[in-house]
């Protein structure tokens, strides 16, 4: 029993380890433009719009029509389609003029591309999404590990006062305060877990991930958010303008637009039906063979609605480009004073802040022990202490954060 048991728990235990794998920004955007369900399923759009300028290409089928002979009365005979009976065959081919095939293809062409900045885009919005997720992930979790660092001492104490409070050495008032804090500190890490529970099943859906991701940085990657980069604002909205899928497919659009006024045009000019036909006997003649044309007369359907429909699409989607445009330069601004402001506010802390951090916590700690220093002088320390050294990381997750912001609003890894 005791044999199985311990087979049972070593299975467990490889279980959970297994649940949980440790990787790099590098290795979760590897495993999501190969996983992710929503770049697959949006992938099809572009496979879709390819189809259908394939098919824009292709003209009308020809019509063939026959007229055979259903009775002769003349010689009391059904079907009578032989020499001495009577049939007709006809084919006929729609042939396009004023450029209309040449416009929709050029259309269909458009929208493909369309199709294909969508995806983009959508690409651009979640690699950020990832990346937020990922660096929230790991930087919540250094938070958790500086409180569940204090959670562990304090518990400690908590243990040790809880039995000289039994035996009258020490104040119930002491362990009560030792106790609130430790509630406190339980209520803040509770708060920073629930946050990660969300960002990480973020990940995991965008990575189409079933185990636990532990996020792994290296003090490299973190340092070069931290460099300085002018402000440069025509050398970034030039980089915007080239690099941004939305601000292509608006430029696209005003491109389609445009012709579809073009096709709208093309439709209003009639298009010619040609053809040929060969009667038996029902002509002029026997056997008579003739040529068609025709071709539709245009007195009111001159496609005027449509054609006035186009040009306002064309004159709005003109508008919500320039709109798109100074949008974009007050978002370029907006989040490059973001990033600064940040980077400047961490790079104003004395590099030996953690270091000191932790001397001056042993410290305490020591002195509290040996009696040195008062409990309420402790817990007044552990309070501050926690506090700034979650704000140090709270302000070192701003500085990635507002980082890669910049980054996506130009879709250019200045980082």
């Amino acid at each position: 029993m005791k044999k199985l048991f311990g087979l049972l728990l070593l299975l467990f235990i490889n279980q959970a380890i297994t649940a949980q794998k440790t990787a790099t920004l590098q290795e979760c955007e590897s495993q999501f433009l190969k996983n992710n369900l929503f770049l697959l399923a949006s992938h099809y759009n572009i496979d879709a719009s390819k189809a259908l300028t394939i098919q824009a290409r292709i003209w009308e089928n020809p019509a063939l029509t026959a007229d055979l002979n259903a009775y002769n009365p003349e010689r009391n005979k059904y079907f009578d389609v032989g020499t001495q009976g009577a049939k007709s065959i006809g084919i006929e081919q729609l042939i396009y003029l004023g450029g209309k095939k040449r416009n929709e293809v050029k259309l269909a062409k458009a929208n493909e591309q369309l199709a294909e900045l969508e995806f983009n885009d959508l690409l651009r919005t979640l690699k950020l999404q990832l990346r937020k997720s990922f660096f929230t992930v790991y930087f919540n979790s250094k938070n958790i590990e500086t409180t569940d660092k204090q959670l562990s001492h304090i518990q400690d104490l908590i243990n040790s006062y809880s039995i000289q409070a039994k035996k009258g050495n020490v104040p119930v008032k002491d362990l009560v305060r030792l106790q609130s804090l430790f509630l406190n500190f339980k209520n803040e890490r509770m708060e920073v877990v629930n946050s990660n529970i969300e960002e990480q099943a973020n990940l995991k859906v965008l990575l189409n991930e079933t185990s636990t991701i532990i996020p792994v940085i290296s003090d490299l990657e973190f340092n070069k958010y931290t460099k300085d980069i002018p402000f440069d604002a025509k050398a970034f909205e030039n980089l915007a303008m080239a690099n941004r899928p939305d601000y292509l497919i608006k430029q696209k659009d005003i491109e389609a637009n445009e012709l579809n006024v073009k096709l709208q045009k093309s439709l209003s000019i009639p298009d010619l039906t040609l053809g040929a036909s060969y009667t038996q006997r029902g002509g002029a003649f026997e056997n008579q063979k003739n040529i068609n044309i025709g071709i539709p007369l245009p007195l009111w359907n001159k496609n005027k609605g449509n054609i006035k429909f186009s040009k306002t699409i064309l004159e709005q989607s003109k508008i919500e480009k320039q709109n798109f445009d100074l949008q974009l330069e007050n978002e370029i601004a907006s989040n490059w004073n973001k990033w600064n402001e940040s980077r400047k506010n961490y790079n104003q802390i004395n590099p030996s802040t953690n270091s000191d951090f932790e001397m001056v916590y042993n410290g305490i700690l020591e002195n509290f022990q040996k009696r040195n220093i008062s409990l309420l002088e402790f817990t007044d320390f552990m309070e501050s202490y926690n506090q700034a050294a979650v704000q140090l990381n709270e302000l070192k997750k701003k500085v990635v954060l507002s980082g890669e912001e910049l980054n996506s609003t130009i879709n250019t890894d200045l980082f």
